[in-house]
């Protein structure tokens, strides 16, 4: 074990992208395609598909607001991976992020 510690840090990560952008729409709903694709250094592109897979899946629902997009998360939805079927995209992000942001936001939508 020991030197554990001072090992180098993986080129790998434990989230999928999928996951990081959510975070990202968690951390500010009104984020744009060109910011997520900087926050994680991903293409534009690809951060664009990504989007569109969890809208397309229900996670995520885009609205208009004037020229840009605002995103909200659909915290109630369960996760799809079997082994974690019992908890929720809510659930795990006030894991992955500060829960005392997440009730503000959720404050602010009613």
């Amino acid at each position: 074990m020991r030197g554990v510690c001072s090992a180098p840090v993986a080129d790998w990560s434990f989230l999928t992208n999928h996951a990081r952008v959510l975070m990202c729409i968690a951390h500010d709903p009104g984020i744009r395609l060109r910011d997520i694709a900087s926050t994680l250094d991903i293409t534009e592109r690809t951060a664009y598909g990504i989007v569109t897979d969890l809208t397309k899946s229900g996670y995520v629902v885009k609205e208009k607001d004037g020229r840009r997009n605002r995103y909200q998360i659909q915290a109630h939805l369960p996760l799809g991976e079997p082994i974690t079927r019992e908890r929720t995209i809510g659930e795990v992000l006030d894991l992955l992020l500060d829960t005392n942001t997440r009730q503000r936001r959720r404050g602010k939508r009613g």
